[in-house]
């Protein structure tokens, strides 16, 4: 079905919910069970203590255990006791390997069951406050986790395919069964479903999107990585740590050690820890432009969440799928300052709100404004969030180039700098940028004379000569100017929030459910620094990230590639710097520094930047969109 005959049909889901609402006489006892809207929002007007709960199991189009039986997959589902007379309500599903460990969301949600093996817990409060609502929430364990079949494969091709088949059985296309072994269909669903969730969660959702599955209207991917060498690669280089696929794999299933030691044996053969090398392993865990997912191939709206100094999924997993995204996809984004993190912690009346409108008008057809508002939300600052067109903002690239005096600026030098390739934390990368450092070179503009904001992807050119064969080639831009800023950039500082006591209550509740959270709030540090954005980069990586090219020591090369994008707002009598270093000991635990040094040629040496206002060293008439509390 193409994009225009899906808003079609759901033009005809609006017509015939305004006028169950509407134009239906007075509530009487043979009146049908009908969805509640008022003031452009669906009502909460059925029970969640009486609702229905139950469990399912979907076969599974793979076999990712090779036991010869294809996949079950658990899913747990409740839904207004109406369904069970007819009222046919959309889905919201959330898919998640962490029900068993570590637990769901920021407090490490559990599920909880009955007798009868029916959850009385459903983790986070999606069941709590849009059951009541008219929604079916389903909670789907991932393949290999919980109790559904098979084995963890670290995003690859099951991860998806499981999700997949979940959103098939909701729309007639898939079997599953009961407890018994009885097939059970979907009879109480319209099949419009939206998957929601964070981190590996988003990612299902991303993935099963971009499988181009029918039903699946709209995603909610919260800080959802796109590429699984993006994880735990950056070009080249091996972030976190190695046997990161395998480690995965391990520490979301909880079944005996025996029955996936093969499949973790074949992760940790196809990540190739010894090269970095991107290979026929990581392409299938590309749901940009892989084999089983692609961004191009999205039908579903997207609202979808990314934090600009998240560690964990930096913010080229948004970008780059953001922008492979059809032009005719329906979609909105919240840019952040935090770290990683689901807003519900960070700004919860707007975001369950926003989340509302969101659902009713994809899902249940609801005529509300929630597509007529500007498509981005940003956060500037502690408190300070503006909304705008687009992500991101409309710029022009403006090209710094250092100078031999430690100068950032439009005209280029000539001299020479070098360090060495050590490993370093990026306080030690950026601090004291006027001191001598022999593993790192700084370089900082004049005081700007007025506000400059960075809105997309900076790149960096060096020319260098190495003396050995390759080196991690570090690249860091700082804002330099005491300031309170949000305090996303260090995950000891609590990703950008901190609890502030007590506990809001979303939704309906049960004995066993209360659908209640602690509260959060910004939080802030005051430093004379922070480091923007960064880059590194496998130097015997540069021509590709398939294949290692070492460089012959001595001979000059130009080596240009991206910086992590941004959305950033550098303030009045700051000053922008640009630290090329070596290897970043904050996004690596599996890289030590080669020793190299790297000596660099200021002449052929530049970062460009995507600024919104005029080149550092001018005034400028700083203008934004409307801001916003």
């Amino acid at each position: 079905m193409s994009i225009s005959q899906r808003r079609g049909s759901l033009a005809t889901v609006v017509l015939a919910t305004a006028l169950a609402v509407a134009g239906a006489p007075a509530a009487s006892a043979t009146a049908e069970p009908a969805v509640e809207i008022s003031g452009g929002l669906t009502q909460p007007v059925f029970s969640y203590q009486d609702a229905i709960r139950e469990h399912i199991r979907v076969q599974s189009p793979v076999d990712s255990d090779g036991d010869g039986k294809k996949d079950l997959v658990r899913v747990d589902i409740i839904r207004p006791k109406e369904t069970g007379s007819g009222l046919k309500v959309p889905v919201i599903m959330h898919e998640s390997p962490y029900y068993d460990e570590p637990g769901v969301g920021f407090e490490l949600d559990h599920k909880k069951y009955d007798a009868d093996g029916n959850l009385t817990k459903f983790p986070l409060f999606y069941d709590n406050y849009f059951v009541p609502r008219g929604y079916a929430f389903v909670s789907v364990d991932m393949i290999g986790t919980r109790l559904s079949d098979g084995c963890p494969t670290s995003y690859g091709a099951s991860d998806v395919l499981g999700g997949k088949a979940v959103i098939d059985w909701l729309n007639g296309r898939a079997t599953a069964y009961d407890d018994n072994g009885d097939p059970v269909k979907a009879t109480w669903t319209t099949g419009r479903t939206g998957m929601i969730g964070q981190s590996y969660e988003g990612a299902l959702a991303m993935g099963v999107a971009g499988t181009g599955v029918a039903g699946l209207e709209t995603i909610v991917p919260v800080a959802g990585f796109s590429s699984g060498y993006g994880m735990w690669r950056a070009n080249g280089t091996l972030t976190w740590f190695k046997g990161g696929p395998e480690w995965q794999a391990d520490r979301v299933d909880l079944d005996p050690e025996e029955k996936c030691a093969a499949v973790r044996r074949q992760l940790a053969a196809g990540s190739d820890d010894e090269t970095g090398n991107y290979n026929a392993f990581w392409r299938e865990r590309d749901y940009r432009t892989g084999p089983i997912s692609k961004a191009r191939n999205v039908r579903a709206s997207v609202f979808t969440v990314v934090g600009m100094q998240d560690r964990n999924v930096r913010a080229d997993q948004f970008s780059t799928w953001w922008a492979g995204l059809p032009r005719n996809v329906q979609r909105k984004v919240w840019v952040t300052q935090y770290g990683h993190l689901d807003p519900f912690y960070a700004r919860r009346d707007v975001w369950v709100d926003t989340l509302h409108q969101w659902f009713d008008h994809e899902l249940m057809g609801v005529p509300n404004d929630v597509m007529r508002r500007p498509r981005v939300d940003v956060q500037l600052g502690p408190d300070r969030w503006i909304t705008q067109a687009d992500w991101p903002t409309p710029t022009r690239t403006v090209t710094l180039r250092p100078r031999q005096d430690g100068s950032l600026g439009r005209k280029p030098s000539t001299g020479t700098g070098s360090y060495l390739d050590t490993a370093q934390t990026e306080v030690a990368m950026a601090g004291d940028p006027a001191t001598t450092n022999a593993n790192r070179l700084a370089y900082l503009t004049p005081p700007l004379k007025s506000p400059i904001r960075l809105s997309g992807t900076p790149s960096v050119s060096l020319r260098l000569k190495l003396d050995k064969p390759t080196a991690n080639l570090g690249v860091l831009l700082v804002d330099y100017g005491q300031d309170t800023r949000i305090h996303g950039v260090d995950p000891a500082g609590g990703q950008g929030l901190k609890f502030i006591g007590g506990e809001d209550c979303v939704g309906e509740s049960t004995a066993d459910d209360d659908g209640c959270y602690f509260r959060a709030a910004d939080n802030t540090v005051t430093a004379g620094f922070q480091v923007v954005t960064r880059a590194i980069l496998d130097a015997q990586n540069h021509k590709s990230l398939s294949r290692q090219t070492p460089l012959t020591p001595g001979k000059p090369y130009q080596i240009t590639w991206s910086m992590l994008p941004q959305d950033y707002e550098f303030k009045a009598g700051h000053r922008l710097g640009l630290v090329l270093t070596g290897t970043n000991d904050d996004i690596t635990d599996a890289e030590s520094g080669t020793g190299t040094k790297v000596t660099v040629d200021l002449a052929g040496t530049s970062v460009s930047l995507p600024l919104k206002g005029e080149e550092p060293d001018r005034g400028t008439s700083f203008t934004d969109a409307k801001e916003h509390p």
